[in-house]
């Protein structure tokens, strides 16, 4: 699969990845600082095991619909810069939320983020009509995640005040949506 913007692809993982993706889940890096640092990394065994069973579904061309995640590459050299996901919050609600972490900080601010967010919410609603929103969720710590949510038009729905603690001070955990027209109204370009 490849979905293609003018600044990124999303598409499916490839073998050069694993070793992108080993580097950047090893060592201190900025992205760790923001991206849920409330919960620990996983384990290394767990790490490498997810990463052959990766291997695995690469060799076998083995996805499944809809992707629950993609790669975010450089529509240029094709280079990993992050990753796009998806997962639920009620199966039987049809209620998902989105994610995206971009992994070199000299990366971010430059608009990769809002483009790859908006190809990957664009192909969930299209591959999802059951879908009437998204949700997206992250941290009162994280304003680029905030800011990025909401130049997409995702609304601030809910504010758990005080519901994280990152490096021994509370945070407020926040949830950001956007329904099906909504988004379809914004990007009205974008078929859904």
């Amino acid at each position: 699969m490849k979905l293609s913007g003018k600044k990124v692809v999303l598409r499916d993982w490839i073998e050069a990845d694993l070793e992108c993706d080993r580097h950047w889940h090893s060592g201190d890096h900025l992205w760790m600082e923001f991206n849920g640092p409330y919960y620990d990394l996983p384990a290394k065994d767990l790490q490498e095991k997810w990463r052959l069973e990766t291997r695995e579904n690469i060799c076998n061309d083995n996805w499944g619909e809809p992707r629950l995640n993609l790669i975010i590459a450089h529509a240029e050299s094709n280079e990993m810069l992050g990753t796009v996901n998806r997962y639920w919050q009620s199966i039987e609600t049809h209620w998902l939320s989105v994610g995206i972490v971009i992994y070199d900080e000299s990366k971010w601010s430059g608009g990769i983020g809002f483009e790859a967010l908006k190809l990957w919410c664009t192909y969930l609603f299209n591959d999802m009509p059951e879908i009437a929103r998204l949700d997206l969720r992250t941290w009162s710590g994280n304003n680029g995640m905030m800011k990025l949510a909401e130049k997409l038009g995702f609304k601030q729905e809910a504010v758990f005040r005080k519901a994280r603690i990152v490096k021994g001070e509370y945070f407020d955990s926040v949830a950001y949506g956007i329904l099906r027209e909504e988004f379809q109204a914004l990007h009205s370009t974008t078929t859904l």
